[in-house]
This record gives C-alpha cells, sequence and structure tokens, in this order.
C-alpha cells in the first residue's frame, strides 16, 4: 500500500464532490479527538497564516459548531452541524458563512493500516458541480495541506 503523506484532493467526476485522502503516523482514535477536541481543532485547521477561535461546539450526534479564521483585519466564519460522530467516523454540514447557500455534506472516517498509521478519508458533497469547482479552484489545497501538517506536528509533539 502507497503512504500519502501530502494529501490527495480530487473531484467526482459524476457528482459534486470532493474527496480527500491522508495518511498520518497517528491512531483513528488519536485523529477522531483531533476533529472532535474543540482546544485542539483550532490549534490545526488550515491554512497556517489563519488564527482560530472557537465560537462554539459541540461534537455529538445532533450538536452544531462554529469558529471563526481570522488574518488580520479580515475574519471567515464557518458553521455546521454533527449529523453523526462515531468511533471513527464523522458526518457533518459546513458552510462558509461568506457563502451561506453552499452548503456541503461532509463525511469523514478512519481507516487503520496498523502500526500507528491511519488513513484519513474525507469526502464533501456540494450543492452543485460550479459550488464544487469554485473550492476546487479557491486554493483550498493549501488549507488541507497546512492544516494536516500541523495535525500530525501535533501528535509528533505528543499534544494529541
Amino acid at each position: 500500500m502507497t503512504e500519502i503523506t501530502e494529501a490527495t484532493i480530487a473531484a467526482d467526476p459524476k457528482v459534486p464532490a470532493i474527496r480527500i485522502t491522508r495518511d498520518f503516523t497517528a491512531t483513528p482514535e488519536q485523529l477522531m479527538r483531533a476533529h472532535t477536541d474543540p482546544d485542539l481543532f483550532k490549534l490545526w485547521i488550515g491554512p497556517d497564516s489563519l488564527e482560530n477561535k472557537i465560537d462554539y461546539w459541540d461534537a455529538r450526534t445532533g450538536g452544531s459548531w462554529r469558529y471563526i479564521a481570522a488574518r488580520g483585519g479580515d475574519e471567515f466564519a464557518f458553521h455546521g452541524c454533527f449529523h453523526e460522530v462515531g468511533e471513527n467516523k464523522i458526518v457533518q454540514t459546513f458552510t462558509w458563512e461568506g457563502m451561506p447557500e453552499g452548503v456541503s455534506l461532509e463525511t469523514i472516517w478512519f481507516e487503520d493500516l496498523g502500526d500507528g498509521r491511519t488513513r484519513l478519508h474525507a469526502e464533501s458533497l456540494t450543492n452543485s458541480f460550479e459550488g464544487r469547482d469554485a473550492w476546487l479552484k479557491s486554493g483550498m489545497e493549501v488549507g488541507v495541506n497546512e492544516g494536516y501538517a500541523s495535525l500530525q506536528k501535533l501528535v509528533d509533539d505528543g499534544k494529541i
């Protein structure tokens, strides 16, 4: 099995979805905690140039969340609902408040590869091909890759 150390980001040709895959030297439990603990989440979600503040965070099935990312005087807010928070899987909505009509449904799951390694899989189903393509052209890969590198560093440093 090939190791994926930088996120692969792919558009589905048949539905308006984005699929992301990345390997971590971490357990599924560590990655789940990084995605559900607000104090950890705000430390790694990218890109690196943003400072994140949690407005509210209730990581349970039926809960909701909102965070604000800031750079200089600019703020970017995001919110959503947790539809399912399981042992190794999260299903949630995701909305950038700058484009509130662009709600996506995200499913994130963690595949245990053994030997302390885990493959993260994420799928974001957007509301249109145009919306999906706008996300892909937005430079999202920088935030995804910088964020996941920060997440790996938190694991490496023993903070997760």
